[in-house]
C-alpha cells in the first residue's frame, strides 16, 4: 500500500511556489524529503549515528550534494559514463549548507551525522541550489536527530531596484545581486554572494529581504512537523567533570590571559600555549591523563577560548596590540617574477599571497560541462594553500573544498570589474605563503596588483578585508574587529569577508558562529569594514595606481576580427593546413570562432610584426570588394581589349582600355605594362558570374 503523503507550499512572487514532500521516499532514513519548485525536484536525506564517537570533541557532520545528470536528460561526460568525484558547483552548495547547519547542532553531540541532498529532476527555470538549505533543513527537522533549527537559505537578486527571491539563470544576468543568505527564524547565520558596487545600507536591505522569506520557509518547515505523529529528539548525554574542570580553570585561565596581553606573534602565542598545556599536564596523575586526557584537552581549549574572549571584551585591544578596528601593516610588490605575464606579492601581518596571472585565447577558457552549468569562463581564479603556509608538515593530494570556496569568492570578486573590451582569456593563480587570518582577502587585493600589472583593463581596483566580532551572552558587549587573526576567527563569533572598490562592495562571505546577531552590530560590521578595506585599498595604489598601457614585452598581445562564416573553412584550410602553416609562419596562435553567424578569429602572440601578417593573410584569404572601393592593384597581364588588374592576392577584374585613359588608346601598352602598379575604381561586379569591371580614368583628372 502507498504510504500517506504529507506535503505543504511555500509561496513566492508571481505565481511560483515550493512543495515540501514527507512520508513517500527513503523511509529508512531518519529523515527525509523531497522539495519541489517548477520541475526542479531534490531529494534530502540524514542519518545519524546513536553512539557519541569516542576520542573528539566536534560535530562529525559531512553534507554531501549531488547533481544526477539523469536530472536533465544527459549522459555523464567522460569515458565512464556515471557521477564521479563531485563538480566546482556541488562543493560550493555543500559549503553553503554546511555553514548554516552546524552552529545549530548542541555543541556535545558527536554522532557521526551525514545530510545527503540529490538533484533528481533539473528544471532549468529554477536554481537547485537556492533549495539545498531548504532540503536539509526539512530532512532533519522530520527526523529524532537534536537540530536547533528550523533554518533555510534562499538566493536574493534585485532588478530595476526590486528585490527578488530565488531569481532564475536568465535573472541572475540582469541583476546587480546575487546573494544567497542562510538563516534560522531568529538570526542571519551565513551570507555569500557578489554584487555590482553596492553600498553598506543596500547589502543590509538585502539580507533583511532574503531574511523574511526564510522565515517563512522555515514556519513552514515546523508546520510539516505538525502533520506527522510526534518527534521525539534525542537526548544528548552530558558528562561534565566539575573537578577537572575547577583545576584546569584556576591553574590556566590566568596564565592564558597573560599571555593574551603580551602582543606576540603567532608563533610566540603559540609556543607559549603549548608550553602552558604541558605544565598543566604534568599537574595530573598518569592515572588521570590515561582516563580524561580527551576530557582536560577539551577544557582547556574552553578556558583558552574564555580568556581570550574576556581580554578583548575587556580591554578593547588584540592578541598581537592592534585597536578594533586597526590594519596590519602591508607591503605589496608587483612585477616580482619575470616571466609570468602579470604578478604581484601582498603581505599583510602574517598573511601573504603570491599571485600571477596568465593571459590567453578563447582555447585557454575553463569549459563548464555539469547538469546546471554550461559554458565557458574568461575569467577564472584558483587558490592555493599549502601546509607549509601555517608552519604545518602534512600531505596534501587533491584540492581541497576550501581552496576551491575560498578560490570561488575571490574570482566573484574580481570577474565584474574586468573590462567588457577586454580581449583575453584570464587565468589568476594565487599562492598562500603565509596564513594567519583572511588568505582569501589577501588573493584578491594581489590578484588586483597581478591583473594591473599584466596589463589587464581594470573598471576600477578591489580590495577586501575580513571582519570578526567577539560578543557576550546578551550582546550588550562586543568587539568589532578589523583584519582579522587566525585565532580571532578560530575563537571568535563571526567571519565576515567583504570585497569591494571605492564605489561600493563586490563580494562578500558571513559565516556566524553564534545565534542572534542583532542587526545593528551587523551594519556596524558592515562600515567598519568600509573603513578597512578603503584603507587597504590605497596602501596597495601606493605600489601601483593603474593597469600598464601596454603588456609586457614577453606577454601575449591580441587583436581580434570579424571574418564571414562561409571564409572560416578556407582559412583553416584542409585538415588544417592553410592555418597550422600560418600559425607556424608567424610565429602566433590563431583560434576562430563562431558567433551570430559570423567567424571572430583571435591573433595571439609577442610579436607585433607577426600578429600583423597573420592579419594580412587573414585579410587576403578573406578579400570581399566592394563596388565603389579604390584599390592600389598590380597589373598581372595585358591584352587587347584591355589589362587584367590584380586588387588582392588572387582576385582581379578587367581594366578594359577604354576606361584606363581619357582619351583614345590605340594599344594598352601605350599606357600600362606588366608589373605596373595602378590605382583603380571598382566600377561593377557581374551577379551572374562574379567578373569584376574596374576604372583608372574615373580617378583621373576629365580634360577640358
Amino acid at each position: 500500500m502507498k504510504p500517506e503523503l504529507k506535503t505543504v507550499k511555500i509561496c513566492l512572487e508571481n505565481d511560483r511556489e515550493i512543495t515540501i514532500e514527507t512520508g513517500l521516499l527513503a523511509k529508512q532514513a531518519h529523515g527525509s524529503c523531497v522539495i519541489k519548485m517548477g520541475d526542479t525536484m531534490l531529494l534530502a536525506t540524514v542519518v545519524s549515528d546513536k553512539k557519541q564517537k569516542e576520542g573528539i570533541d566536534f560535530l562529525p557532520l559531512s553534507v554531501d550534494y549531488r547533481e544526477k545528470f539523469a536530472a536533465d536528460g544527459r549522459f555523464p561526460g567522460g569515458f565512464l559514463k556515471r557521477e564521479g568525484r563531485p563538480s566546482d558547483q556541488e562543493i560550493l552548495g555543500m559549503r553553503l549548507v554546511d555553514r548554516v547547519l552546524r552552529p545549530l547542532f548542541p555543541k556535545n553531540y558527536h554522532c557521526e551525522t551525514q545530510v545527503m541532498i540529490q538533484l533528481m529532476s533539473h528544471d532549468r527555470s529554477v536554481d537547485p541550489h537556492s533549495l539545498i538549505g531548504l532540503a536539509a533543513s526539512t530532512a532533519l527537522t522530520m527526523s529524532d536527530i537534536p537540530f536547533e533549527g528550523p533554518i533555510s537559505e534562499v538566493r536574493v537578486g534585485r532588478i530595476d531596484e526590486q528585490f527578488i527571491i530565488n531569481p532564475n539563470s536568465e535573472q541572475l544576468i540582469e541583476s546587480d545581486i546575487d546573494l544567497m543568505i542562510g538563516a534560522s527564524i531568529d538570526s542571519v547565520i551565513m551570507v555569500e554572494g557578489e554584487m555590482k558596487e553596492i553600498s553598506e545600507e543596500e547589502m543590509i536591505e538585502a539580507i533583511k529581504f532574503g531574511h523574511d522569506a526564510i522565515k517563512t520557509q522555515c514556519e513552514a518547515q515546523l508546520e510539516l512537523v505538525k502533520k506527522l505523529d510526534k518527534i521525539e529528539k534525542r537526548e544528548v548525554e552530558t558528562s561534565e567533570e566539575i573537578e577537572i574542570n575547577k583545576k584546569v580553570h584556576a591553574f590556566c585561565y590566568e596564565e592564558i590571559y597573560k599571555i593574551a596581553s603580551q602582543k606576540t606573534t603567532k608563533k610566540e602565542r603559540s609556543s607559549l600555549i603549548d608550553l602552558l598545556k604541558e605544565k598543566l599536564m604534568s599537574d595530573f596523575s598518569e592515572e588521570d591523563i590515561e582516563e580524561n586526557k580527551i576530557k582536560i584537552e577539551k577544557e582547556f581549549y574552553k578556558v583558552q577560548k574564555e580568556a581570550i574572549r574576556n581580554f578583548i571584551l575587556n580591554t578593547q585591544t588584540r592578541l598581537d596590540g592592534r585597536e578594533t578596528d586597526q590594519v596590519r601593516p602591508i607591503w605589496c610588490e608587483v612585477d616580482y617574477l619575470p616571466k609570468t605575464h602579470g604578478s604581484a606579492v601582498f603581505t599583510r601581518g602574517e598573511t601573504q599571497s603570491l599571485t600571477t596571472v596568465t593571459l590567453g585565447t578563447s582555447l585557454d577558457e575553463n569549459r563548464l560541462d555539469t547538469v546546471t552549468q554550461q559554458g565557458a569562463e574568461k575569467f577564472y581564479l584558483h587558490y592555493n594553500f599549502p601546509p607549509f603556509s601555517t608552519g604545518e608538515a602534512r600531505m596534501k593530494f587533491n584540492v581541497s573544498r576550501r581552496e576551491i570556496g575560498h578560490g570561488n569568492l575571490a574570482q566573484r570578486a574580481l570577474k565584474d570589474m574586468i573590462n567588457e573590451s577586454n580581449p583575453y582569456t584570464i587565468r589568476v593563480v594565487s599562492e598562500i605563503l603565509e596564513s594567519n587570518g583572511s588568505s582569501s582577502m589577501a588573493t584578491v587585493c594581489a590578484g588586483t596588483l597581478a591583473l594591473m600589472d599584466a596589463g589587464v583593463d581594470l573598471i576600477r581596483p578591489v580590495s577586501g578585508i575580513a571582519m570578526g566580532l567577539i560578543t557576550n551572552e546578551d550582546n550588550s558587549k562586543y568587539a568589532i574587529l578589523s583584519d582579522i587573526l587566525g585565532d580571532e576567527d578560530f575563537l571568535g563569533d563571526m567571519d565576515f569577508k567583504v570585497t569591494g572598490t571605492t564605489e561600493g562592495i563586490t563580494a562578500c562571505q558571513m559565516d556566524m558562529k553564534v545565534k542572534g546577531l542583532p542587526y545593528n552590530i551587523l551594519e556596524a560590521a558592515l562600515n567598519q569594514s568600509k573603513e578597512g578595506r578603503l584603507h587597504i585599498l590605497s596602501e596597495m595604489l601606493k605600489t601601483m595606481s593603474s593597469s600598464r598601457e601596454t603588456p609586457k614585452p614577453h606577454s601575449p598581445k591580441m587583436i581580434t576580427m570579424t571574418i564571414p562564416k562561409d571564409m572560416i573553412g578556407g582559412i583553416i584550410g584542409p585538415g588544417g593546413k592553410v592555418i597550422q602553416k600560418m600559425q607556424a609562419d608567424t610565429e602566433t596562435t590563431i583560434t576562430i570562432n563562431e558567433e551570430d553567424n559570423v567567424g571572430i578569429v583571435e591573433i595571439l602572440g609577442t610579436n607585433a610584426e607577426g600578429i600583423d601578417q597573420a592579419q594580412e593573410m587573414i585579410k587576403d584569404i578573406c578579400f570581399i570588394p566592394e563596388v565603389g572601393e579604390i584599390y592600389d592593384g598590380i597589373v598581372k597581364s595585358i591584352q587587347p581589349y584591355g589589362a587584367f588588374v590584380e586588387i588582392k592576392k588572387g582576385t582581379d577584374g578587367l581594366l578594359h582600355i577604354s576606361e584606363i585613359e581619357w582619351k583614345r588608346l590605340e594599344k594598352v601598352e601605350d599606357a600600362l605594362k606588366e608589373g605596373d602598379k595602378v590605382q583603380v575604381k571598382l566600377v561593377s561586379i557581374d551577379p551572374k558570374n562574379g567578373k569584376m569591371k574596374l576604372s583608372r580614368k574615373i580617378l583621373l583628372p576629365k580634360p577640358e
